[in-house]
C-alpha cells in the first residue's frame, strides 16, 4: 500500500483554557514571591550599609567627647548634638525597616523632626509647626494607632507599640 503523501505531525494534547489559566497564575504567584523575596534581601543589604554608615560615622562622635568637657564651646555642643540625633534618627530607620510597622515609621518622623527643633536655627513660626508636628504624632499613637497593624512580634508583646499603660495598670489614675 503507498504511503500517505501528507506530512504527518504530532499530534498535541488538547488544553483547557481553564488549566491555561490556572498555570499561568501559580506562575505568576511564584514569580511575584520570588520578587518579593529578592526585595526582602536587597531591603536587608541597604540596612545592614547604613548600620555600618553608622557605626563608622560614630567614630568620630566619640572623639569629640573630650573636647565638649574642656573648651565648653557652644558651637561644639552643637555639632556633636547635630551628628549624636542624626545616628539616632539613622538607628531608627533601621528598626523602621526591620520591624516594618507603623509604630517605627512614627518614631523615625518623631526623631527627625526633634533633631530638625533642637539643631536647627529657626523662627518661632517653624518651632511652632514642629511642636503640632510632633503633637499630632502622639495624638495619632495615643488613638488611632491599631497595634494589629504593626509586626508579629508587636502582637506577641515584644514590641513597644501595645497599648497605653493605663489600659494596662488597673491602679494607674489620671490627674
Amino acid at each position: 500500500m503507498p504511503e500517505d503523501p501528507t506530512p504527518k505531525f504530532p499530534s498535541f494534547p488538547k488544553i483547557d483554557r481553564r488549566e491555561l489559566h490556572r498555570n499561568e497564575e501559580h506562575f505568576k504567584h511564584v514569580f511575584r514571591d520570588q520578587i518579593a523575596e529578592a526585595a526582602g534581601i536587597i531591603e536587608v543589604l541597604i540596612s545592614l550599609v547604613v548600620l555600618v554608615a553608622l557605626i563608622i560615622a560614630t567614630i568620630p562622635l566619640l572623639g569629640w567627647l573630650p573636647g565638649l568637657f574642656v573648651e565648653g564651646n557652644g558651637y561644639d555642643i552643637e555639632e556633636f548634638l547635630s551628628h549624636a540625633l542624626a545616628i539616632v534618627i539613622g538607628v531608627e530607620f533601621i528598626k523602621m525597616l526591620a520591624k516594618h510597622s507603623p509604630g517605627s515609621s512614627l518614631e523615625v518622623l518623631l526623631y527627625a523632626i526633634a533633631r530638625h527643633m533642637v539643631v536647627g536655627h529657626n523662627s518661632a513660626a517653624e518651632n511652632l509647626i514642629s511642636m503640632a508636628a510632633i503633637a499630632l504624632i502622639f495624638v495619632i499613637r495615643k488613638f488611632w494607632f491599631i497595634p494589629s497593624f504593626g509586626s508579629s512580634a508587636e502582637k506577641k508583646g515584644e514590641g513597644h507599640d501595645q497599648t497605653p499603660p493605663e489600659e494596662d495598670d488597673p491602679e494607674f489614675t489620671y490627674c
